[in-house]
């Protein structure tokens, strides 16, 4: 990866492996927020956001998730992973957070649960909850937003992802919005959910 030394919608990709992904990252010192997706059109587009001020300063990692370790996110502020083209950071500046202030994205991998595919579930290779949720056990970040298509849900992917977060002490929330609740012409219906730590792990 390319360590960048100026200052300066999230919508993943999908894919969690790429063929060409490196297996070295480098942080860029004074940078508050890491951006992962192996989309090289993506991570392409995010450098370019960043350089335009238009989301958080931040270094862009194109591996795989799956090689992404704690060493790797611990000292940053802000985490993105599937970060698509920078939604989650556009969305928080909209909303008032702070680029400094601490928080974690992730917008899994719809494929697997899909109406539009074949509906594998946690069968499917691109099913990378199990990736995220190591990560966010490694370094407990204070609070951890996330996206998935409905339909996740009757694949019981919330009920999942709430029991690992529970079981380590952070508190759930979840909503279905439509693109149509922000006046949109169309519906699109997406499951969004939060977990804040609550500094306690669950015991039994």
């Amino acid at each position: 990866m390319e360590a960048r030394t100026h200052q300066g919608v999230s919508v993943g990709t999908g894919l969690g492996k790429s063929p060409k992904s490196p297996t070295r990252f480098s942080r860029t010192a004074c940078r508050p927020a890491y951006y992962n997706d192996t989309d090289t059109f993506c991570c392409e587009w995010l450098r370019n956001l960043i350089d335009a001020g238009l989301i958080a300063p931040g270094d862009v990692d194109s591996r795989s998730i799956t090689d992404v370790t704690k060493a790797d996110v611990a000292s940053y502020g802000q985490c993105h992973f599937f970060a698509g083209i920078g939604g989650w950071s556009l969305a928080l500046r909209n909303a008032g957070w702070p680029d400094g202030r601490t928080v974690w994205t992730g917008s899994c991998p719809c494929q697997p649960f899909s109406a539009a595919g074949k509906q594998k579930g946690q069968a499917d290779e691109r099913d990378l909850w199990p990736e995220f949720a190591r990560l966010i056990c490694e370094c407990r970040p204070s609070i951890v937003f996330g996206e998935q298509v409905e339909n996740a849900i009757r694949h019981r992917w919330l009920d999942r992802v709430f029991r690992d977060l529970e079981g380590e002490g952070y508190a759930c929330g979840s909503a279905v919005l439509g693109a149509h609740s922000i006046g949109a012409p169309h519906i699109r219906q997406r499951l969004y959910w939060v977990a804040q730590s609550t500094g306690a792990r669950r015991t039994s």
